[in-house]
């Protein structure tokens, strides 16, 4: 193995600076693509070295060598993963197992919550109106999906905005916008550096169902006006979501008070002109990921053929 194997290792270091630029200069449903592919990449990247660095320091050990009849001069000639590397990259594999592992357990434990919740409404309507002084409304995924909102939520809107408002959160049903979170917050919790891919896609998946209704009720300023006036009643009302962990634990957990949100970017972006440019910047993250796949493909490739050598010397 030579040292190229480490880069996928340091692909996420560079990925997270870009994140943003992406999320502001393309389209949001492209943006939301291409991060989360992005981040499953570099995840899945990352994670494969680990195992090969775990590997290739497991078949240094003398007895196992020698099971494996593999040659120790081969090894310690050809694979530059000595022994404190490789329990290194082995902890670092347990814990973004461990971690992964915790992720998709809760995950899908709160898909099942919603599918059950969503199902247990009367009726087929998508609609839900729960009587709650809280403004909220929020988009649950099941069969059917469901958009729940709160009489609090209703009153603090008009007519129009209610429209837009429904608009939106069809957007987050139609293009089943948990799946996007759910792939994206797996490869943060497998790799930490992903954190700021997930945030993006977050926003990009908001700012996808706020184009949405833009195209639903064609006034870009009605519904940047909705979103601040929407926002603005959920946090002036308190409260706490009805379903926080079969919704709020779908499209995003729930965020600390003193964190600000992202509801003045996303109004900044209603307030100008759709994004049409940024393509050559997604053009050089595809470029980017796809430099990282083959390193990683590399690294897989490079190993088989120190092992190939080994068991042959």
């Amino acid at each position: 193995m030579h040292l190229a194997v480490y880069l996928p290792l340091l692909f996420p270091l560079f990925a997270a600076p870009g994140a943003r630029r992406l999320a502001d200069r393309l389209e949001p449903r492209p943006a939301t693509w291409l991060l989360t592919a992005g981040a499953v990449v570099l995840a899945a990247g990352s994670t494969t070295v680990l195992g090969l660095l775990a590997l290739a320091g497991l078949v240094r050990i003398p007895l196992v060598a020698r099971l494996a009849e593999l040659s120790p001069a081969v090894l310690a000639r050809d694979d530059p993963a000595r022994v404190p590397v490789a329990v290194v990259a082995a902890l670092l594999l347990v814990a973004a197992s461990v971690a992964g592992s915790r992720f998709a357990y809760r995950r899908v434990r709160a898909v099942c919550a919603a599918f059950l919740e969503a199902a247990c409404f009367p009726g087929q309507n998508p609609l839900v109106i729960v009587e709650e002084r809280a403004a909220d409304a929020f988009a649950m995924p099941g069969l059917p999906g469901r958009i729940v909102v709160s009489t609090g939520m209703l009153e603090s809107l008009d007519a129009a905005e209610r429209e837009i408002l429904l608009a939106h959160e069809r957007a987050h049903l139609r293009g089943q916008h948990y799946l996007f979170t759910a792939a994206v917050q797996l490869a943060a919790a497998v790799n930490p550096l992903l954190r700021p891919l997930a945030g993006q896609v977050a926003y990009t998946l908001e700012r996808w169902a706020d184009e949405a209704a833009v195209l639903e009720s064609g006034d870009r300023r009605r519904v940047a006006v909705t979103v601040g006036k929407a926002a603005l009643a959920a946090k002036n009302s308190g409260g706490r979501r009805r379903l926080p962990a079969a919704a709020l634990g779908l499209l995003g957990g729930p965020r600390r008070r003193e964190e600000p949100g992202p509801v003045p970017r996303r109004v900044a972006a209603l307030l100008s002109p759709r994004p049409t440019g940024g393509r050559w910047r997604g053009a050089v993250a595809a470029v980017y990921l796809t430099a990282a796949a083959l390193c990683t493909a590399d690294a897989v490739q490079d190993l088989h053929e120190v092992m190939k050598r080994a068991k042959g010397g």
